[in-house]
């Protein structure tokens, strides 16, 4: 009799554990989809370091967990669950559960996980999911697609500064982003590949032997994990680099046009139904800028090609001392680039 209830004992223990995670499934899951850059690795997890990089599920539980963690301790996550409040966590290089959701009812629910950083914070690797219930087929992204290049404004930088306070990675926030707010209001899937700090043939620096635009653009994570071209192919692709190239003085003509034109190229070729959008960003001003549009209108003559486009960019002057456009010009920023990307694309 003893053993017979140690069994019992020990088949509702079972039972009861089981049911804390009553499904989990890996971050390569079909139930997951993906937007944006990743790396995918043979136990399941992926790895992502892009800003922007999203994940989207559907579940019907009480409780919600994700594994995760960061190669840096400046990484941050945004949960967004039933389209209600974001939740913002920074994220530990140890792997860590996190809990999502905890609720007292069993629910249908819809789960978006964004990534708020960018590379130089930490590469992010997510594992799993788990839920006491089951997790749904995917949602369905839109059919539109949109690829946006560029340097920190690009990654959103510091949008959600405030006033008087100390800079801090949690200021970053991709999905108010020029790029991502244009995304929204096209109806289209956006990637952002972006780096603080780099140009297309400099960095803010002056260093030419750092991973500039035409090396990252054909990275999942910078100097770490190519990335496949043939995975996504964008409709529209913006570049918006030049800003750092142009940081302490006027590049040569020359040697700026002849890089562009190659990468220019390059896109044509990795994406051949693109319309490519080339424009100055929005810090540069002045002598700076009158150079860099100029040089973009050699770029697409050079080229000659009737899918490659140039457009205008709005000087934001940045606020609270900080040159970078905070929310509300990035919000300006993505209703100028969305009328002038519609014009291009008859959408």
């Amino acid at each position: 009799m003893y053993k017979y209830y140690v069994s019992l004992i020990a088949m509702l223990s079972s039972l009861l554990i089981s049911n804390v995670h009553a499904e989990s499934i890996s971050a390569t899951d079909e139930r997951l989809t993906v937007m944006g850059r990743i790396a995918e690795n043979s136990d399941g997890s992926v790895r992502f370091s892009f800003p922007g990089v999203s994940f989207f599920t559907r579940f019907e539980g009480k409780d919600l967990s994700i594994d995760a963690f960061s190669s840096g301790d400046k990484s941050y996550l945004e949960v967004i669950i039933d389209n209600g409040t974001p939740q913002i966590i920074k994220l530990s290089n140890a792997p860590q559960t996190i809990t999502l959701l905890s609720d007292t009812t069993s629910k249908k629910h819809s789960l978006e996980i964004i990534h708020r950083s960018e590379t130089w914070h930490g590469v992010v690797t997510l594992k799993q999911l788990h839920s006491d219930g089951k997790f749904f087929a995917p949602t369905k992204l839109p059919k539109r697609k949109m690829m946006v290049l560029g340097d920190s404004v690009t990654c959103a930088e510091a949008i959600e500064r405030i006033e008087g306070g100390k800079k801090d990675t949690s200021w970053w926030n991709p999905r108010l982003s020029y790029g991502m707010l244009t995304a929204k209001n096209l109806n289209a899937q956006v990637q952002l590949v972006c780096m603080g700090g780099r140009g297309l043939i400099r960095s803010w620096n002056g260093k030419t032997d750092e991973r500039n635009l035409p090396g990252f653009y054909q990275d999942a994570i910078p100097e770490t994990a190519l990335w496949d071209q043939t995975q996504y192919h964008p409709d529209v692709i913006v570049s918006a680099i030049g800003t750092n190239d142009f940081g302490t003085d006027i590049p040569d003509r020359e040697i700026y046009v002849v890089t562009y034109v190659k990468l220019v190229n390059q896109l044509l070729t990795d994406h051949k139904q693109a319309q490519i959008i080339l424009i100055e960003g929005s810090i540069l001003n002045g002598d700076k800028k009158t150079a860099l549009t100029e040089y973009l209108a050699e770029v697409a003559k050079r080229v000659n090609d009737k899918r490659v486009h140039t457009a205008s960019s709005t000087y934001y002057p940045g606020s609270f001392g900080d040159a970078h456009p905070d929310k509300a010009q990035h919000a300006a920023m993505a209703k100028d680039l969305t009328a002038q990307i519609k014009k291009v694309m008859k959408w």
